[in-house]
């Protein structure tokens, strides 16, 4: 049980290790999700001006008590290719408000939205793109499908990474991390190594249609699963690559659900993948000049 917890905190920091940060901002609490302010960071290409440049934004969204700054080197990546990116605590995560307790998958959903609706008001802001890693790729997943017919909301591009939807089979079967309930009568909470998971998570979580969501989704989808991830087999990645209309899956033989055995490949396929198809439009490829 204890190296299931390791790997599921390598989740949230795996892409925060060894690296310096970019140029960088942060407002504080001007984004506010159900439960409370949101808690984010802005990287930006290096001599980026924000009065004059634009350039793509991706919304980096991290796993089940993970952090935004687990995902700072693919923020570091992605700057370096002239994409800015917002990393952000979901509630209860972080620096952001709320009770774990009251999380839910609407909630994060919520957040991630929110989150979405900042940045389209960014006047430097072109094109916007997805990325999500375990129960964050769910949330990335449910977002995007939600928003297949909202023009000015629907991202560009979309990338799951160990997406985490064993999470609705685990709260139907009634098991969590190692702990067993009754899925017929849920608790009130789960104690999971001290993270109260909650009632209303389970509830929802069991009826949640997770893939019909995700697939309503019809752009450009990159799915990274490894195949020792033993927290999400790799059959929940290969389903969702089944179920949409345009996605591409990379199976790393030799990953875990950390995908941290080779950080640097991993960021490659997933930057290659936002800079190939934001390039489907040229004029917001990189960051180019008003």
């Amino acid at each position: 049980m204890r190296k299931f917890f390791t790997l599921l905190m390598l989740s949230g920091l795996v892409f925060g290790l060894g690296s310096c940060a970019p140029k960088t901002q942060s407002d504080g609490f001007d984004i506010h999700g159900p439960q409370g302010g949101i808690s984010y960071q802005i990287s930006v290409p290096k001599d980026f001006n924000p009065d004059t440049d634009k350039c793509p934004m991706v919304l980096l969204m991290h796993g089940f008590m993970g952090q935004k700054e687990g995902m700072t080197d693919l923020a570091v990546k992605l700057a370096s290719q002239g994409v800015a990116s917002i990393r952000f605590d979901f509630d209860a995560h972080g620096e952001s408000e709320g009770d774990f307790v009251n999380m839910t998958l609407s909630s994060e959903v919520s957040d991630a939205r929110a989150v979405l609706e900042y940045v389209k008001t960014l006047p430097y802001v072109s094109d916007v793109a997805f990325v999500g890693h375990s129960q964050g790729g769910v949330i990335a997943g449910l977002l995007a499908g939600e928003l297949e017919k909202d023009e000015n909301l629907r991202p560009k591009c979309v990338v799951l990474m160990a997406p985490a939807a064993v999470l609705k089979d685990d709260a139907i079967k009634g098991v969590c991390m190692g702990n067993e309930y009754d899925p017929q009568n849920p608790p009130e909470y789960v104690d999971i190594f001290g993270h109260h998971l909650g009632h209303d998570f389970i509830v929802e979580a069991q009826k949640y249609p997770i893939y019909e969501t995700s697939c309503q989704y019809t752009g450009k989808v990159c799915i990274v699963h490894g195949v020792k991830d033993f927290i999400v087999p790799l059959s929940y990645g290969q389903k969702y690559d089944e179920l949409y209309s345009d996605s591409e899956i990379h199976v790393l033989e030799n990953e875990d659900h950390s995908l941290a055995g080779d950080r640097v490949g991993v960021l490659d396929i997933v930057s290659d993948f936002i800079c190939e198809s934001l390039r489907a439009d040229d004029k917001n490829a990189t960051m180019i000049k008003k």
